[in-house]
């Protein structure tokens, strides 16, 4: 039993249209797709589970266990019943158990959502304790501009990694790996994050823009959702650049569909979320062939799969499961960790980790933190700035181009660096 004991009320309220506008400047925690999902109002925490490197266990097993016993004890109170009322959790998941970073949930005292045209407050408190009061909604803060330049990983740096990269892949050590580079940078200290969120969820509808514990990005990667017993996952892999007008699109899309090297980057993908899902669901389906996903600046291969959960496994157990997937990690998954490790100048921290949120039920909506950045907790106390660290990445397997895969990672970036400034 949970030493956190909670009680959620959730009521439905008047059509909510600016969610952003309730959540806070400096921390926003967001979850956010096709203009409907959730924000935290405020900056203050029912419940906080903060999960550090170096213990025996998998941290995202920690997590699950741990949530499984704040839900189990909490009282809920939610006549509303859409996807993602009564208790919910935001959560945010390193991408490697060495790194340094932590994996983290957050349950926050107030949640304001909109689904299906309905919006909600969820309002969440300890057992011993009042529900705190409801913060007003707040005005954008001023316009601000960030910069980033080269991090620990400069673009010479890249490409010499992409290039010992194959070197390996020819030597049999591992079939793919997926290998990214760091921008870092400043913003105000005092910037209203929500404009970075809003101007990602506004530029890139059909990704999941999240903002959880300073990791702020647009993702076009689900890597799982689970709701009323039903799985379902989106693999990106394969990647090319639009082109300046639609005769340019047409090329580049007909080019992305039938390139050999991008096919065999996919497959990989596939079938490692396939083999993943399989002990914890039946009637699998995934299309034979990808389809070429659209998005304002680049073109992906992706599959959909779906399937009917036969267990008992939460949202955040399918995360375990699943992550990291070869998609972001490479295969065979060990190996390209490894490398990974080695070819990189750098912590990942929670760059293509888990992000996502669960609720009671288990059910959730899980994606990948790809075009993310991560931002530090407070402003310098010389500079007064606050520091801000973006990272992309690209699949590399046999027959990569070190300089294409350079300029994959600089597609990559745009939607954030843009937003930035």
């Amino acid at each position: 039993m949970s030493s956190i004991r909670l009680v959620a009320q959730t009521r439905e309220i008047p059509p909510v249209d600016d969610l952003l506008s309730h959540a806070s400047a400096a921390r926003p925690l967001a979850w956010l797709r096709r203009g409907e999902g959730m924000v935290a109002a405020g900056d203050d925490a029912a419940a906080v589970v903060r999960i550090p490197g170096g213990g025996d266990r998998r941290r995202s097993d920690a997590l699950a266990d741990a949530w499984r016993d704040i839900a189990e004890s909490a009282v809920i109170d939610d006549p509303v019943g859409l996807n993602g009322t009564g208790l919910v959790a935001f959560g945010a998941l390193v991408f490697d158990e060495r790194s340094a970073a932590e994996s983290i949930l957050v349950v926050p005292h107030t949640v304001i959502g909109r689904r299906d045209g309905r919006s909600w407050i969820t309002r969440i408190r300890t057992a011993d304790t009042d529900f705190a009061p409801v913060p007003d909604p707040i005005a954008n803060g001023p316009h601000w501009a960030g910069r980033v330049g080269p991090g620990a990983q400069n673009p010479q740096g890249y490409q010499d990694a992409v290039r010992q990269a194959l070197d390996e892949i020819s030597a049999g050590e591992y079939g793919k790996v997926v290998l990214a580079r760091d921008l870092a940078g400043t913003v105000p200290g005092d910037a209203d994050l929500r404009r970075l969120v809003r101007a990602l969820s506004t530029g890139y509808p059909d990704t999941w823009t999240f903002a959880v514990d300073g990791l702020i990005g647009a993702s076009p990667e689900t890597l799982v959702t689970a709701h009323a017993r039903t799985v379902t996952a989106r693999v990106l892999a394969g990647t090319i650049a639009r082109g300046a007008d639609p005769a340019e699109d047409a090329v580049a899309s007909a080019a992305l569909a039938a390139s050999a090297k991008d096919l065999s980057e996919h497959r990989y993908a596939v079938q490692s979320v396939l083999a993943t899902l399989r002990p914890h669901a039946r009637a699998l389906t995934a299309g034979d062939r990808p389809f070429v996903l659209e998005l304002p600046n680049l073109f992906h291969l992706a599959t959909d799969v779906e399937g009917a959960l036969d267990d008992s496994a939460s949202a955040l157990d399918l995360v375990g499961a699943m992550h990291p997937t070869a998609a972001v990690a490479g295969t065979p998954t060990d190996a390209a960790i490894e490398a990974i490790r080695r070819l990189e100048p750098f912590d990942r921290g929670r760059y293509a980790g888990p992000v996502g949120w669960i609720d009671a039920a288990g059910d959730g909506e899980w994606a990948i933190a790809l075009r993310c950045a991560q931002f530090a907790d407070a402003p310098d106390a010389e500079s007064g700035a606050r520091r801000v660290t973006a990272y992309a990445g690209a699949g590399i397997v046999a027959g990569s181009d070190p300089e294409s895969e350079l300029l994959e990672t600089r597609v990559k970036f745009r939607p954030l660096v843009d937003a930035l400034a």
